[in-house]
């Protein structure tokens, strides 16, 4: 048992580059002995996590399923906003009630298991869903796990900072990413071996897969050795609510980092709408689905470790360099618009931007989240995380509104430039924020 903890000890500091797992910031000792193992226990969760996201994304793979099922094209259109504000909007509800709990991971563990078995059901549905109601009940379903997504991302930062020192948070969730890049790349490429085969069979098994990610999430949080935290300053609901509202009143740092944050949104935004650019060339078949599927893990794959390295050293430059990457992106992609030529009615130009956008968000994601993680103290975390991501899925919310009407009038072209607008203000608005890392 010894040598096995040793060995765990010794990969750990090699993957992180920490000459002595001892040294900890900002967690107690007995978190910080415990750290080697918890490392990996949060990096086998976030495996599972991120392999069932990118199985399961609004962006992508659930397009092609409600075009499979020959749903109605406005419940296409719902998809992106259920994801993200379904997951955004409540967490500042649950906010005081998690801080009532001196241990947090089961709170984490029940959003795991939510998401699992409404992936499950969206599987069924890739099998035995038709028309209207199988889209109505995709739906219904995409509603469900993002409720438990919200769940799962308040309790996954507030145990992550708990349990996982300063520096060592954006090491961590790096790895994650490149491994599920990894995984999410070879998932691409068979399908790409489908070409132009309609596909309900696969997106099932996808589907499962996916639930098979959030169950390994849901038992690897378990295992987490989380220390008791501290209670103090438990609100119902509504005194969560109020509390928030008076820290964007009177934190200015607190309220730049959103201000900064709402403007990325525009990587996110971006993505479903280069996407679509790029099925229109290709159709619905899963040659094109695979195309895309393999260059989002590629770039998952190598980006991750990259952002997640220089996030813990500033993750305030982690967001300005991803948002003007994000920014270039979308300049290119709506260039596609109007350009001339044959190579235009082919995925692959759309595909090689959308890896590197995906790339960016990466940074987005990254960056975003060290920061918050790391510019709230202990006993203000899961508030700081819950409050950001409700303002941001109130956002998320009037933005796909908004945009929907833009791409209406302006095109997908025009939507792309209003975009990479938001970017660049997204850039100028990170640099202004100071360094929280040291």
């Amino acid at each position: 048992m010894g040598d096995r903890a040793s060995s765990l000890t010794r990969l750990y500091e090699r993957l992180t580059g920490d000459e002595d797992s001892r040294l900890c910031k900002d967690i107690p000792d007995a978190a910080c002995h415990e750290q080697p193992g918890n490392f990996f226990r949060h990096l086998l969760a976030s495996l599972g996590n991120k392999l069932a996201d990118e199985l399961s994304s609004a962006r992508l793979v659930l397009p092609w399923l409600m075009g499979a099922l020959g749903a109605p094209i406005w419940m296409v259109g719902l998809l992106v906003p259920i994801r993200e504000a379904g997951a955004l909007l409540p967490q500042v509800f649950v906010a005081g009630y998690i801080r009532l709990k001196s241990i947090r991971k089961g709170v984490w563990v029940t959003g795991g298991v939510i998401q699992a078995l409404a992936a499950l059901v969206m599987a069924v549905m890739a099998l035995f869903g038709q028309g209207a109601w199988g889209g109505a009940l995709v739906l219904a379903a995409l509603v469900v796990l993002s409720l438990g997504r919200g769940l799962s991302s308040i309790a996954t930062k507030d145990v992550l900072g708990k349990t996982i020192s300063k520096q060592r948070r954006g090491t961590l969730m790096g790895w994650s990413g490149s491994a599920a890049g990894a995984v999410t790349l070879a998932i691409g490429a068979v399908l790409m071996l489908f070409g132009d085969r309609p596909g309900q069979l696969a997106l099932a098994i996808l589907l499962l897969i996916a639930t098979l990610g959030w169950v390994i999430n849901a038992l690897c949080a378990a295992r987490i050795k989380e220390e008791p935290g501290a209670t103090q300053g438990g609100q119902s609901i509504w005194g969560s609510l109020a509390e928030g509202m008076r820290l964007l009143r009177h934190d200015r740092h607190f309220l730049h980092f959103n201000l900064a944050r709402a403007l990325l949104l525009s990587s996110a935004l971006a993505l479903p709408y280069i996407a679509l650019l790029g099925q229109e060339q290709s159709g619905a078949n899963l040659g094109g689905l695979g195309i895309m599927i393999l260059v989002s893990g590629l770039a998952g794959m190598l980006a991750s470790p990259l952002w997640g390295k220089l996030a813990d050293r500033s993750s305030r430059k982690v967001m300005r360099d991803s948002a003007v990457l994000a920014t270039l992106c979308c300049l290119v992609a709506a260039s596609f618009s109007w350009l001339p030529g044959s190579w235009t009615q082919s995925i692959w130009p759309y595909a090689l931007v959308y890896a590197v956008l995906v790339i960016a968000h990466a940074g987005v994601r990254l960056g975003r989240k060290t920061y918050v993680v790391d510019m709230a103290g202990s006993d203000k975390r899961a508030l700081y995380v819950a409050l950001s991501n409700t303002f941001t899925g109130l956002l998320m919310l009037v933005a796909g509104g908004l945009l929907g009407g833009v791409a209406h009038f302006l095109g997908s072209g025009g939507l792309l430039l209003v975009l990479a607008l938001c970017a660049l203000g997204a850039a100028a608005s990170s640099q202004r924020l100071p360094e929280v890392e040291q």
